[in-house]
């Protein structure tokens, strides 16, 4: 029999906590609220009433379940979700009874958590049909460190005797046995390969016999070595493209590198290297609110504890501005109380960045500072990301003076059908679709029928402009295919032009999606009666004679002196950010429609959204103009659309070829020249509005300069 004392021997010295009478005094001094939530939770749970609303639950629950007189059914599974059972048998409600117990000294959390863990290892037998469900392989490796947790904080109490430590012991050594035997290639790529081998080496850490430890500790570190060089990109981010994944990912290396630490276990430099770029990745992607983005399948959570641990861990003063000032709750237990005030005394630096392309995983994020009311643009062209990815290609969130404007939908649930496609398909996106189609085709929760390559671009920043654009070749196996484009100019700190292009031959629909958040109220104006000025002769962007174009006079209206005004402008209002939207394509049409958002797991709201239809044949454009800000940020803006001129041949360009924009903003006259085509041939500049420049896309700030401007794309 393994006892007691032959268990817990050292486990001062090598474990997570280092002083839990001091800790939880930090906690109760320091974190009040939080307190008060852990008690609750674990008063829950001594009645047997559970309900998952932990930060980092994977999978909340807002229906309690509760259980008869103490007696649980570990196999229980409310609805259809199987998701309860798998978050149900992590425990994770086994460390809120730990933290509990210390916070008040009542032995009844003890009680409670030796009935529940013996309840479990008597009556929980692996089997090939529990290993669906409580013996799920990925369960067995978050108990891994759950069980090692929690155990800490009750190893000296008299409840846990010989016969408690020794079921504990075996059943460890049951979960770890079963890990290394799940092993396979598809741990090197998922983010259960990470969390599965995490377990492993914590349970390998707690293990007294110094032959099992070192086994379980060096198989762990050898797996996870490869998973951090296999699905960690180059730019730090955890390749299923959900922020949320990408952080429980971090969550375990941090584990990791903490025990290794205390243990004196060396751990490979390419695992040093891929957590501390994760952690960067966090850091370039954090809101101004601190929560990470509701992207592929993630919660609205924020993301400082991570941060925290992290700054901790490399003594990294831009990781710590990301953080907390001092150890949050949770972070404090892992790290204990002489670390709290290691941490309080480092020095937080305002990283020396501000907008950044993490390119490997086609996410770009542009800023205007680090402050809580500033503005930050993030726009995606990447990989899909396997099952915990979206079909969210091309698609934009936007967060201004401290509050979200265009927003994700979130993921809602993970049961097939029609209820996890609404929050999957590209129309819960801030992107565009042709003919109805979606160019990423779920076929059940995790698969999909048809997946869809991206095109990634220049990303480019200037001292007052920024500039990246990317495209997708998701419609170009349709008959009459289309490439989709999208370029988005950053005018610092609140002006946007967003440019969608879409090339083919045919005639086809379209329709761009616009989803806000439903913590604003949204409107949307009536549509102007504008239409394109008629240029004379053919309207083909090739069209070979380019005399047919010569002079304004020929035109309907003088193009020279007449911007035609925006189809449609939509107004958002916030608490206290506001932003105005217009949408300057003539021939298009929106419409105020109904979605859903939902920031957490099994949660989903109301919300309103606008849908652009425009119909074209050949080459089309959508231009859309976004001021966004603090409230009356978008007062007295104006947006006109103008003419594009050949400054040499004095033809005018069909917008097929050249569009140009006049934003009045802020006593400030912008002009935004967007050649879709090439159109200096054989040596031309293009000239609007007195602005004379040469590149693809041009910014000139007309007080400044209106020779040249500001080239953002060749």
């Amino acid at each position: 029999m393994m006892t007691k004392k032959e268990l817990f021997a050292g486990w001062n010295e090598r474990m997570f906590l280092d002083d839990p009478a001091a800790v939880a005094a930090y906690c109760r001094k320091y974190w009040p609220e939080e307190c008060s939530h852990i008690i609750r939770v674990a008063d829950e749970v001594c009645r047997g009433y559970f309900l998952f609303d932990l930060k980092w639950d994977m999978e909340r629950t807002w229906e309690p379940v509760v259980f008869p007189e103490g007696k649980v059914d570990w196999e229980y599974k409310p609805g259809d979700d199987p998701e309860f059972i798998y978050q149900f048998n992590r425990h994770r409600y086994f460390i809120c009874l730990g933290q509990a117990y210390w916070i008040t000294g009542d032995e009844k959390y003890a009680r409670r958590f030796v009935e529940l863990l013996m309840d479990w290892i008597t009556t929980v037998k692996r089997t090939p049909e529990t290993e669906k469900t409580t013996w799920r392989i990925l369960e067995a490796g978050i108990r891994g460190e759950y069980w090692v947790k929690a155990m800490q904080y009750f190893k000296d109490s008299p409840l846990v005797t010989d016969q408690v430590a020794d079921a504990f012991y075996n059943c460890l050594i049951e979960h770890a046995e079963f890990i290394i035997r799940m092993h396979s290639p598809y741990r090197y790529m998922s983010n259960w390969g990470v969390m599965e081998n995490h377990g492993l080496f914590e349970i390998g850490v707690a293990i007294p016999d110094e032959e099992l430890r070192r086994r379980y500790t060096g198989i762990a570190l050898e797996h996870l070595e490869v998973e951090a060089r296999m699905e960690i990109l180059r730019d730090g981010v955890q390749w299923e493209q959900s922020p949320m994944y990408h952080n429980e990912v971090l969550h375990c290396y941090e584990d990791v590198l903490i025990l290794a630490s205390r243990n004196d276990i060396d751990v490979p430099d390419s695992i040093l290297e891929a957590v501390q770029s994760m952690a960067w990745a966090d850091l370039a992607w954090k809101k101004p609110d601190h929560h990470q983005f509701i992207m592929g399948d993630s919660d609205d959570t924020d993301i400082r504890d991570y941060l925290s641990v992290a700054a901790f861990l490399f003594k990294d003063p831009m990781l710590k501005h990301g953080g907390f000032a001092r150890l949050d709750f949770e972070s404090v237990w892992d790290l204990g109380i002489e670390s709290a005030g290691l941490y309080e005394n480092m020095e937080a630096m305002e990283p020396d960045f501000t907008s950044v392309a993490l390119s490997d995983s086609g996410n770009y994020y542009l800023r205007s500072g680090w402050g809580k009311y500033a503005n930050l643009l993030h726009f995606h062209c990447g990989t899909l990301g396997a099952g915990h990815g979206h079909s969210d290609k091309l698609h934009v969130d936007l967060a201004a003076f401290g509050e979200d404007i265009l927003t994700d939908a979130g993921r809602y649930n993970y049961v097939a059908g029609p209820g996890r496609f609404e929050f999957k398909d590209p129309t819960a996106h801030n992107t565009i679709t042709v003919d109805g189609k979606f160019f990423t085709v779920c076929k059940d929760s995790w698969e999909c029928s048809k997946l869809c390559q991206p095109v990634k671009q220049q990303f480019f920043t200037a001292e007052d402009y920024e500039f990246v654009q990317g495209g997708h070749l998701g419609y170009m196996d349709m008959e009459q295919g289309v490439f989709v484009n999208r370029k988005i100019l950053y005018i610092k700190p609140d002006l946007y032009v967003i440019m969608d292009e879409m090339y083919t031959g045919g005639a086809h629909t379209y329709e761009q999606y616009w989803h806000f958040s439903e913590r604003g109220k949204l409107s949307l104006g009536a549509a102007a009666q504008v239409r394109e000025p008629k240029l004379p002769g053919p309207e083909s962007a090739g069209d070979p004679d380019p005399t047919l174009h010569k002079g304004g006079k020929d035109l309907e209206f003088d193009l020279e002196q007449i911007g035609t005004p925006p189809v449609q402008k939509a107004g958002f209002k916030g608490d206290q950010a506001e932003a105005a939207v217009w949408f300057m394509t003539p021939g298009a049409a929106g419409e105020m429609i109904d979605t859903r958002i939902s920031r957490h797991y099994n949660q989903a709201v109301e919300r309103k959204s606008i849908r652009v239809r425009k119909d074209g044949n050949g080459f089309t454009s959508l231009l859309t103009v976004i001021c966004a800000g603090e409230a009356g940020a978008a007062e007295g803006v104006k947006v006109t659309k103008l003419p594009v001129k050949s400054a040499l041949k004095g033809i005018y360009y069909p917008s097929a070829m050249a569009e140009a924009l006049k934003i009045e903003a802020h006593g400030t006259e912008y002009v935004v020249v967007i050649c879709h085509q090439e159109v200096n041939s054989p040596t031309d500049l293009v000239e609007v509005d007195g602005c004379l420049g040469f590149g693809n896309v041009i910014v000139f700030d007309k007080s400044k300069d209106v020779l040249v401007g500001t080239v953002m794309n060749y």
